[in-house]
């Protein structure tokens, strides 16, 4: 009898992620310079992100148990955020629980939260500054996350209600960060999947009291905003956004290609922007790259919204003697003798 249906759908999407690191493992160079060609370079380390709950759990689960047979080697790392008592505590068991997996190395790391863009945004900063961290630090070829289709949902839904422009509407990436470093196997599963593959094992895992407190914008989503649109829409909202993620990345990564090539050709001999070329351009390409040559700059991605742009192309397409204009980061943009000037105020 093979495993219950939950737990067979989790393993085979994390078994298709090892997969493909280890086609692309075997297909980078060697490590060591000069190495003899036939030799193999060593078998790749993955780590889980968990935090002990059960997206997490299960994802962990499967990584122990689809690892050894594709000769992955597999560690995991819990951050300790310290936003709640006893949160040291509740890291120590989640290292214990992935150790009992079999997972090894496994990490606890303790992040300070700051403030800048909230709490959910300085705790989310925190935590993917020490999971980078840790990768390095140990050499992983990936850090498995455990987003689900749900938490895709939830982010499109955010980025609409942002009005932040297709890339927040495109979610979260199956691949990301620096090299590709960060891996979602489950962004095709829906959260309650994993909840019952941690039941059908027996696997302990931890609510997280903040999943459901109303001080947080995506917690109020979660337990009022979506459950609202279900009963107003129907069942399949769920599914609707996520797909609705995928085809918006889709057309947002094609964009940022062409803004990409078309940067080149609006700069002048200095490297200005160009004022009129910028102007020819659509709106969609030209504000790609207004928000590129912002960020080059020093403006935080993560605080630069569509409506910051949209005063900066105004530079562009309603010119009429305006001022400068401040961005995030200390940033400030000013049209000066037909080029923009972007740089630190």
């Amino acid at each position: 009898m093979g495993p219950h249906p939950a737990v067979a759908a989790i393993r085979l999407a994390v078994r298709r992620v090892l997969h493909d690191l280890l086609t692309e493992h075997h297909r980078a160079p060697a490590a060591v310079p000069h190495a003899p060609s036939h030799e193999q370079p060593p078998p790749p380390l993955v780590l889980v992100a968990c935090s002990g709950g059960a997206d997490s759990m299960a994802l962990a689960s499967a990584l122990a148990f689809e690892s050894p047979k594709l000769g992955i080697r597999a560690g995991g790392v819990t951050v300790d955020h310290g936003l709640q008592p006893g949160s040291d505590a509740r890291a120590a068991e989640v290292v214990q629980r992935l150790r009992e997996l079999g997972l090894d190395p496994v990490d606890s790391v303790a992040v300070t939260v700051g403030r800048t863009g909230g709490p959910e945004a300085a705790a989310r900063d925190a935590r993917y500054a020490a999971l980078d961290t840790a990768a390095e630090r140990h050499g992983a070829a990936a850090v498995l996350l455990g987003h689900t289709r749900d938490d895709q949902a939830e982010t499109v839904l955010l980025g609409l209600a942002r009005g932040s422009g297709i890339r927040s509407l495109s979610g979260m990436a199956a691949v990301s960060g620096a090299g590709g470093r960060y891996r979602r196997p489950f962004l095709e599963l829906d959260r309650q999947t994993a909840r019952k593959a941690c039941m059908v094992q027996s696997l302990p895992v931890w609510d997280d009291p903040h999943n459901a407190d109303p001080a947080y914008t995506r917690s109020r989503l979660r337990h009022e905003g979506l459950p609202a649109l279900e009963k107003a829409l129907g069942k399949g909202v769920v599914e609707a956004l996520a797909r609705t993620a995928r085809l918006s990345r889709d057309d947002a990564d094609a964009l940022d290609s062409w803004a990409g090539q078309a940067e080149a050709t609006v700069r002048d001999a200095t490297g200005l922007l160009e004022c009129a070329k910028l102007y020819a351009l659509p709106p969609a390409v030209r504000r790609r790259i207004l928000r590129r040559a912002a960020i080059a700059v020093g403006a935080p991605a993560g605080s630069l919204f569509a409506r910051h742009i949209e005063e900066v192309d105004r530079l562009i397409t309603g010119w009429r003697g305006q001022g400068a204009i401040n961005l995030p980061g200390k940033v400030v943009a000013r049209r000066q003798g037909g080029r923009l000037v972007i740089r630190q105020g």
